[in-house]
């Protein structure tokens, strides 16, 4: 087969071709530029259209990653990295021959990660005729430093705008390679969750997608939100006292290697009692800002993009801190340390010393910390760092959306749970990441058996999604014998939701004693008093 040429806005592109998990042939084009290098002038501010280029761009290749760490001393990627991938099925005959877009968003914390295919291949998604994007978007300081000078033009959320402008190329040009730009699906993972709520909240995306799927985070979570760094950026250059100016032109001077190291001297932890350095802000001196409210006030003013969503986490999210080493399998829970900043607690008083203590009776009873408490241990990283955030929007936004939203508990285990068997975890419950394996093709993806359960449940899996993607309903024909399950979007009366085991069941209210727990942690602490969420219109919770 000879190799496809796609031309669109910026020039032609030749791609490349390869198989997807059924045998049948997809095409690729890689590495395609969304937006002009952000180097230069362009450094940490917010991503401008791309250029033209003459003559035939080579898409056959994925373009550089985003500049970050991957493992202590290892640096991967260059800052010339806003680029997407495409894959399709067939290019189209005219402009009646289009197919819904799952634009991919991929998570990392906001310092690491990309939407290459040895993390998200597209083999799975692509059997059921959609058309799928994946980007990268810039990391840690190069994409989330921010500065009050209005003047400097760097406000903040630039990897977030950089998400943004992708879309907007998605807008422009994907009909060039079957995709529908008015059926648009975006979803994502962890802070790629966290990035695709963003996007439901952001007045500068509205109009750009159409569709959201938020899988394991939401703005709302306590490892999102970031406090403005240029003070302790001037602090680690010496330069405390100085002028935002001042501070800007020092860094903009230094090398690739010399921001990191600074950025690696942030004391950039995720941990909940206090907001990182790395993540979104509300902006206050933008010309075209991403976000200029607190989340949860757009939330419950009903004004964000009300587009059909679906939310959900898996079982055992916190069994991913292991990895991250935040908190190892025979560590002991700081508690205090666990409580949100965003609850408003001053870390070290006594009304925060009671909540731990409130928290470890519940969570361990009477016991010290061992590992036959690993579980409970589990349950409470699970809660505070997603669950309880994740099911709270879930609350809000059905309350106040005229589109549905969808709300799944995943509980699937089997060989394609990569992390959960890499980390060694014994104990039922899926980890945070786990469900990524039913969707893409990765790295350490072992063998798909044709009729085995890691094919079923596979298939299921991408079936959801792509039906969502294609009819806004995850479950449109009851008399599908795959999924066997009508899928009920959340009411003002009931909680409904789908638990993604190995088989489907339809449920309803999956509040459970933790989370009542945490909402009356929330609701007696200082920003609850202010804001009780309870009162929601609809609200059971």
């Amino acid at each position: 087969m000879a190799q496809p040429e796609v031309t669109i806005q910026q020039g032609t592109l030749r791609g490349s071709t390869a198989t997807d998990l059924r045998g049948n042939t997809f095409l690729k084009f890689q590495g395609i530029p969304y937006a002009k290098p952000p180097l230069g002038d362009l450094r940490f501010k917010a991503p401008v259209p791309p250029e033209k280029w003459t003559g035939v761009f080579d898409a056959t290749k994925e373009g550089s990653i985003c500049y970050h760490v991957i493992k202590q001393g290892i640096l991967v990627g260059t800052e010339n990295c806003l680029v997407l991938n495409v894959y399709t099925k067939k290019l189209p005959k005219d402009q009646k021959d289009l197919r819904p877009v799952m634009f991919w968003i991929h998570g990392g914390a906001f310092v690491w990660g990309h939407g290459g295919e040895d993390l998200y291949g597209p083999d799975y998604l692509i059997t059921e005729d959609v058309v799928v994007v994946t980007i990268n978007y810039r990391l840690g300081l190069f994409g989330f430093v921010s500065f009050d000078d209005p003047s400097l033009e760097i406000p903040g959320n630039a990897g977030l705008k950089d998400q943004v402008m992708a879309l907007r190329w998605v807008q422009e040009n994907i009909d060039m390679f079957g995709g529908d730009p008015n059926n648009v699906t975006i979803f994502g993972q962890s802070v790629g969750s966290a990035s695709v709520h963003l996007m439901v909240l952001s007045p500068l995306a509205k109009g750009l997608f159409h569709k959201a799927i938020a899988q394991s985070g939401c703005a709302t979570c306590p490892w999102v939100r970031a406090s403005k760094g240029a003070k302790r950026v001037a602090e680690i250059m010496g330069l405390e006292g100085t002028d935002d100016k001042t501070v800007y032109d020092n860094l903009v001077k230094k090398s690739t290697e010399e921001v990191l190291e600074i950025q690696n001297k942030m004391d950039e932890e995720i941990i909940p009692y206090k907001p990182r350095y790395v993540g979104f802000v509300i902006e206050t001196n933008s010309k075209e800002p991403f976000l200029v409210e607190e989340p949860v006030k757009i939330m419950m003013s009903g004004k964000f993009n009300q587009v059909p969503f679906i939310i959900g986490h898996t079982t055992l999210e916190g069994a991913i801190l292991d990895m991250l080493k935040i908190q190892t399998q025979a560590e002991a829970p700081d508690f205090e340390k666990l409580i949100p900043w965003s609850f408003g607690y001053e870390v070290g008083s006594p009304e925060s010393k009671t909540v731990a203590t409130k928290m470890k009776k519940f969570y361990f009873g009477d016991e010290e910390y061992s590992r036959k408490l690993l579980r409970n241990k589990y349950e409470v990283l699970s809660d505070i760092y997603c669950i309880y955030d994740v099911y709270i929007t879930t609350i809000i936004q059905s309350a106040v959306s005229k589109a549905p939203t969808y709300f799944y508990r995943m509980s699937v285990e089997t060989k394609l749970n990569f992390l959960k068997t890499h980390l060694k975890i014994q104990i039922p419950g899926v980890c945070h990441c786990d469900d990524l394996g039913y969707l893409f093709k990765h790295f350490a993806t072992p063998e798909i058996v044709p009729g085995s359960v890691e094919e079923v449940c596979l298939t299921r899996f991408v079936k959801l999604w792509t039906n969502f993607a294609k009819f806004g309903n995850p479950t449109p024909d009851t008399n599908d014998d795959l999924l066997k399950v009508v899928w009920k979007p959340v009411t003002d009366a009931s909680v409904d939701f789908l638990e993604i085991g190995k088989e489907l069941e339809a449920k309803s209210n999956p509040v459970t004693e933790r989370l009542l727990l945490w909402k009356r942690v929330f609701d007696e602490s200082p920003t609850g008093k202010k804001r009780n969420v309870a009162k929601m219109k609809g609200s059971k919770y």
